[in-house]
């Protein structure tokens, strides 16, 4: 690789030394930047040609150059005879000016080095072309080594040259004198020019008169660049010591010849021997064999053999070879066209440019994009001519490669996009465009589309004439898929929704719903839903038409796999829009049937689509509501189980409301709102979580042994019990007229607070209250059963015997004259039985027993201690006791709950206790 490219380097560096040992120090190089050597030409071959370009205007030029060191080896005399020779050349060539002569575009100048001069752009001479590459670089250029001439081409230059030398005999009497294929020059468009007027000869008569031209008889001890080419030299020129315009016919005749056969001339002269060689050319040419023209085509093999002929008379002129069939072809006559079109006016102009489109296909590429193109974009700056030259260039275009659009035509088409004025001559040029978009949107780059191409087209929607708005959507459909979707969704389709909504044409209008039904599948599904079928309802006419349009589109956004209608737009606004246009007067049946088909098939597919996510729903409810339901049914067989931890729970919910008259709401609201749970359709976390909890402590209870009732051995043999529920009743009843001032004695503070902890109290003890087995609550700083330990408690110590003070009653009463609110006691009840009250509480004992009273069964019966019971200490009371000092008003004090029920078996002091205090 590093040898590669040391080679590479040095090869460049050898070629820049030999080009700027070359021109150094020419005055040239002043007004020129010289470039790389392309080519070769003049006397010889010894022209070095050079691109090159201006240094102020940056046009593009060929640098001729001539290098001295190739002529040291001549004598000075002879080295000024060279040099001179190519002066004259030179200068010649500047003084004259014609299409078929090289453009000189700066002088020769010399320096002690070198000769140059600047011409036109040129591609190379003829002679590079047919295979001679002598002074080429090494390597010789690809360009030329695989550069074939058409036809077309072939034709056409030979025209050229015969037009080049009718000027020079006709218009400056003058003959070249060196016509040869060194001489003759391709430009960089392909013409051929000619040039190597070293040797030509001017007519010394006035120009009124007949030409009359002297040459300088043959001297074979000059050098050779100071000889014309030996083998285009006319006979006579060297036998005779003649020339006449003639002269140079013959040149034209080998030139031709050497076309046709890779660059050989017709003989082979030994320059050693010139006169023999001539002599004995004469005689062939006298008697020409058939064998010598065979690759000449046929149509102009004749007027060769006439140009080759020993008589000069014979030689047809300039004038009449460009008369010739042979040059009577269309591809000939049309570039022929070109080079004279500065002569022509409008009229013809235009119609040739209308019938050139049938002609550029029958051309070779080469010619079409560097012969024919920058003649058509020269006419750009007509613009009258536009609308008639741009259809060819963009049939060109199309036969360009992308790399050669960007290159040769975009540059000059760009100002055309721009172009408004004249009016009429604009509108025909977004016509020519419109038609040409996909064209212009492949091979143009994207910024150049977005700067140039798409403003043209937004120009064109909004146009005044109709006929291009209509055109314009009609062909935006066939490109839009070469439209970037930013420039599609932001320009181009709020255009054509104003135009549509603008418009007073009919045909506009729907040529616009169309445009929009046509490009829906390059627009994503939600901007179709959100700016195009909202526009539909903004749309004022009702022609059917339009209505079938606007059904149009509804149709192809509701049937296509990529875009599709939500069910919820079709309910909400597609549908209601669609039945109401649907019953317009001005359709026809058939138009109706197309209404009515389309909205059925909306009807069925959002019925279908709403119909199943019902059905999944109700799948999903299913399936959560049977997990409840399993989780329910554990659960209830865990309650269903009589256990002790079971009948905790249930007073533990009993006695959980809050104080007061509020208790029973409370307990109903929690039991509705327990009871509602299950109905849910699914559970929360936090339930989840309790529930589990709760499964796994209902395990636990299972797996313990279940606690067995212990029986308490009374101290003294029981005696029937007395009927307590009267006694309660009598001393309840006694309260209202009972004097809160009575007898200082047994004073008893409220031993009960309302609160939901009793303040004070220790753990719970078995208590007997007269009514029932031990009952447990809080007894705080209190002892074994209810007899207060300290004076401090109650205040006093109370006896069997003492009368109550019931003054701590009466500062817990609100008004003492109203009669006790007995309701509290209905909290006692559970919500699932029915609530008895006190008057229905009388107790109706079968003979002979003591049955508990009902309200007394709504609890169960206290869990034995393992120890002995705790007997509450008798207070004498007459006529009951007060409301307030009644625990059963503070359910939650009960927060110990109680077992299963079992009979009640009463204590002699217990049965004497409560005789003590109810008498």
């Amino acid at each position: 690789m590093e040898s590669m490219l040391n080679k590479l380097k040095s090869t460049v560096t050898k070629v820049t030394a030999d080009m700027t040992s070359a021109v150094m120090g020419n005055p040239v190089t002043r007004e020129f930047e010289v470039g790389r050597h392309i080519a070769s030409g003049g006397p010889g071959m010894s022209w070095r040609i050079y691109n090159g370009t201006k240094k102020s205007t940056k046009q593009e030029v060929a640098v001729f150059v001539f290098d001295k060191k190739i002529i040291d080896r001549y004598q000075k005399f002879e080295k000024d005879q060279i040099v001179d020779s190519l002066k004259k050349g030179v200068q010649q060539l500047t003084r004259l000016r014609h299409p078929r002569l090289l453009t000189v575009q700066h002088p020769l100048e010399e320096s002690r080095d070198c000769l140059a001069f600047c011409t036109e752009p040129v591609f190379a001479s003829l002679a590079n072309v047919l295979g001679q590459w002598d002074n080429l670089p090494s390597p010789v250029p690809t360009d030329i080594k695989e550069y074939k001439l058409y036809d077309v081409e072939t034709k056409y230059g030979l025209l050229q040259i015969s037009e080049g030398l009718s000027f020079l005999h006709s218009g400056v009497k003058m003959v070249h004198g060196n016509l040869c294929a060194e001489n003759v020059i391709l430009n960089k468009s392909g013409a051929w020019k000619i040039m190597g007027f070293d040797f030509s000869i001017s007519s010394s008569n006035p120009c009124d008169a007949e030409p009359k031209y002297v040459c300088k008889e043959w001297d074979p001890n000059l050098p050779p660049l100071c000889l014309p080419n030996p083998e285009y030299v006319a006979p006579e020129y060297i036998l005779s010591v003649s020339c006449d315009a003639v002269s140079d016919m013959y040149s034209l005749g080998v030139l031709i010849h050497a076309v046709f056969n890779e660059g050989k001339p017709v003989f082979k002269v030994n320059k050693q021997d010139i006169y023999k060689s001539f002599s004995r050319q004469l005689d062939q040419l006298s008697h020409l064999s058939p064998g010598v023209l065979n690759q000449i085509p046929e149509e102009v093999r004749e007027h060769v053999k006439m140009l080759l002929s020993v008589t000069p008379n014979v030689r047809p002129d300039a004038d009449q070879m460009t008369k010739i069939p042979f040059f009577d072809d269309v591809g000939a006559m049309t570039l022929q066209y070109f080079d004279s079109l500065f002569q022509r006016d409008n009229l013809q102009k235009s119609q040739f440019y209308k019938g050139l489109p049938k002609v550029l296909p029958k051309l070779p590429k080469r010619v079409v994009i560097y012969r024919i193109l920058p003649a058509l974009m020269s006419e750009f700056v007509n613009p009258d001519m536009v609308p008639f030259v741009l259809p060819n260039v963009l049939l060109i275009a199309e036969e360009c490669t992308k790399e050669e659009y960007v290159r040769l035509v975009l540059p000059d088409l760009t100002p055309v996009f721009k172009q408004q004025e004249p009016v009429q001559a604009s509108n025909m040029i977004l016509l020519i465009f419109l038609q040409k978009m996909d064209l212009l949107l492949t091979k143009t780059p994207p910024e150049d589309i977005k700067n140039s191409v798409l403003p043209m087209v937004y120009r064109a929607v909004e146009a005044p004439s109709k006929q291009i708005q209509e055109l314009c959507l009609n062909i935006i459909p066939t490109f839009a898929n070469l439209i970037e979707y930013p420039s599609m969704k932001n320009a181009l389709i709020p255009r054509i929704k104003s135009t549509c909504l603008q418009t007073s044409s009919l045909a506009v209008r729907v040529n616009s719903l169309v445009c929009l039904g046509k490009i829906l599948e390059y627009l994503d599904k939600w901007y179709v839903i959100d700016e195009i079928l909202p526009f539909l309802q903004q749309i004022p006419s009702r022609e059917p038409a339009v209505l079938m349009g606007v059904l149009g589109i509804y149709k192809c956004t509701f049937t296509h796999k990529k875009l599709g209608i939500p069910k919820e737009h079709l309910a909400a606004k597609s549908l209601p829009h669609l039945v109401s246009i649907s019953i317009d007067n001005n359709l026809n049946l058939n138009q109706f049937s197309s209404f009515m088909s389309v909205i059925k098939d909306m009807l069925s597919r959002m019925e279908a689509e709403h119909k199943t996510k019902l059905e999944q729903l109700h799948v999903m409810q299913e399936q959560h509501r049977s997990l409840n339901i399993n989780q329910m049914n554990q659960s209830e067989e865990t309650k269903s189980t009589p256990s002790p931890a079971t009948q905790v729970r249930d007073i533990d919910e009993i006695f959980s409301g809050s104080s007061g008259s509020a208790g029973v709401n409370c307990k109903e609201n929690g039991s509705s709102s327990a009871a509602s749970q299950p109905s849910r359709v699914s559970l929360t976390l936090e339930e989840k979580q309790r529930l589990a909890k709760e499964q796994e402590q209902a395990a636990k209870l299972r797996s313990q042994q279940p606690l067995a009732p212990q029986s308490v051995k009374p101290a003294t043999t029981t005696t029937p019990a007395k009927d307590l529920t009267s006694s309660l009743l009598n001393s309840m009843t006694s309260l209202n007229n009972f004097s809160l001032n009575s007898g200082p004695r047994g004073t008893i503070s409220s031993a009960f607070p309302s609160g939901p902890s009793m303040g004070g109290m220790g753990a719970m003890g078995p208590v007997s209250n007269g009514f029932n087995t031990p009952m447990g609550f809080q007894t705080g700083g209190m002892g074994i059963g209810m007899r207060p330990t300290t004076p401090a408690l109650y205040g006093g110590m109370a006896t069997t015997t003492s009368t109550p003070n019931f003054s701590a009653l009466t500062q817990n009463q609100n008004q003492p004259g109203k009669p006790t609110n007995m309701s509290a006691l209905d909290s006692l009840f559970t919500q699932n039985k029915p609530k008895v009250s006190m008057n229905q509480m009388a107790p109706k004992p079968a003979p002979g027993t003591t049955a508990p009273s009902p309200w007394l069964n709504q609890f169960g019966m206290g869990q034995p201690s393992q120890t002995a019971p705790v007997q509450v200490a008798p207070m004498g009371m007459q006529g009951g006791f007060g409301a307030q000092a009644n625990p059963f008003f503070n359910p939650q004090n009960f927060s110990q709950p109680v077992a299963a029920p079992a009979m009640m078996k009463q204590s002699a002091p217990v049965n004497n206790d409560l005789k003590d205090l109810f008498g």
